[in-house]
């Protein structure tokens, strides 16, 4: 995902500085050759050489000699969101990467309260969406993790993914800036976390998570930047798992790392296209950044963390009995109601889709007898 620099989101705080004002108005009658080596000149005199950065700052540097700046977050911290703000002006970066991925892409353009509504609201279209969009297992999976979130949003009244929507501003304000995604695909890390349990393990897990309620203070959230809250929170629960840690945190530091590097590469500059080294910002949960080190300099291959294994056929009888209970609920409640009611039970819009949910694989016609 790249995004056009035209941005007109207030900063983070109040600042006199000017390298953090919008970018000013060009003159008239300028080429766009002209317009376009004006900009660079701009960018390049914001650019600090040598910039005072947060702790939370790591910096690696590759073969071609562009360098990442990788920032370690917390994904509920308005501290993380300014250490974020702080370095995208500093460094003015030819791209900056986030820990997001095409499924999670909406957060970036909505606003606090909305995301704070939605963050608390796991309901019934929520369920049905994620078991449609990753199956039931991988589904019911990714609701409860919701719910892990929601109770930190509820608890703190923050919502999560500030630090990305900040960067999502920050490099608007950058000329020739790019916004790419960097994280792996939500369903295939699911996926392959459910593939990678045993069905008590995840009975034990599934419980865990629908009774988390320990309570969460902002000065614990701030104490775990050096672990991000929501990744420890989720480390200390499946600890027993090590296969679990493997799909959700160890493999995703592998494809952080695939497209980090992929976006620390030398970039065109103007007037004459001469390849430079880039300059990027890295945007991630504080957890991963010990792996992208370890990975940094090594051979990857993705493909082997991107495949997603056929379910088996325990899980196919399984959801077909689970499909089959509440098919039967259904019918018994309707039977129970009556004709009228029963069929205006049916007509409701929610019901026809949780129907829609439920309704058996077609089977494909035999072509000979």
């Amino acid at each position: 995902m790249d995004q056009d620099n035209n941005s007109e989101d207030e900063s983070v705080g109040p600042s006199e500085d000017p390298s953090e004002e919008e970018l000013p108005c060009l003159p008239p009658g300028l080429s766009d050759g002209e317009a376009v080596e004006l900009l660079w000149q701009l960018r390049s005199q914001r650019r600090q050489s040598s910039p005072e950065l947060p702790e939370t700052v790591t910096c690696l540097t590759a073969p071609d000699g562009s360098v990442l700046y990788l920032v370690g977050t917390a994904h509920f911290s308005d501290s993380s969101k300014k250490d974020v703000a702080t370095t995208i002006r500093a460094v003015q970066p030819d791209v900056v990467v986030v820990e997001l991925c095409q499924y999670r892409v909406s957060m970036l353009n909505m606003d606090e309260s909305t995301l704070l509504r939605e963050a608390k609201d796991v309901n019934l279209d929520k369920v049905q969406q994620a078991i449609k969009q990753n199956g039931l297992m991988s589904g019911l999976m990714q609701i409860l993790l919701l719910k892990v979130s929601a109770h930190i949003t509820e608890q703190l009244g923050m919502a999560p993914g500030g630090e990305f929507r900040e960067a999502f501003k920050e490099a608007g304000r950058v000329p020739f800036c790019k916004f790419h995604l960097g994280d792996r695909p939500i369903p295939v890390t699911f996926k392959r976390a459910i593939a990678a349990l045993s069905l008590w393990q995840k009975a034990r897990l599934a419980w865990g998570l629908c009774f988390l309620s320990d309570p969460i203070s902002k000065e614990d959230v701030e104490k775990c930047k050096q672990k991000d809250l929501l990744e420890q929170t989720m480390s200390e629960m499946i600890g027993e798992f090590p296969a679990l840690h493997q799909t959700i945190v160890a493999e995703r530091d592998i494809y952080l790392t695939h497209t980090l590097r992929q976006a620390t590469r030398c970039v065109e500059a103007p007037p004459n296209a001469q390849k430079v080294p880039a300059v990027v910002v890295g945007v991630v949960g504080m957890g991963h950044v010990p792996g992208i080190e370890r990975n940094w300099e090594k051979q990857l291959n993705i493909n082997e963390i991107m495949s997603v294994a056929p379910p088996s056929r325990f899980g196919w009888v399984l959801r077909t009995v689970i499909k089959g209970v509440m098919m039967g609920m259904l019918g018994y409640a309707c039977y129970r109601a009556g004709g009228t009611i029963g069929r205006a039970l049916l007509s409701i819009p929610s019901v026809q889709s949780l129907l829609e949910t439920l309704k058996p694989p077609q089977w494909s016609s035999l072509s000979h007898q």
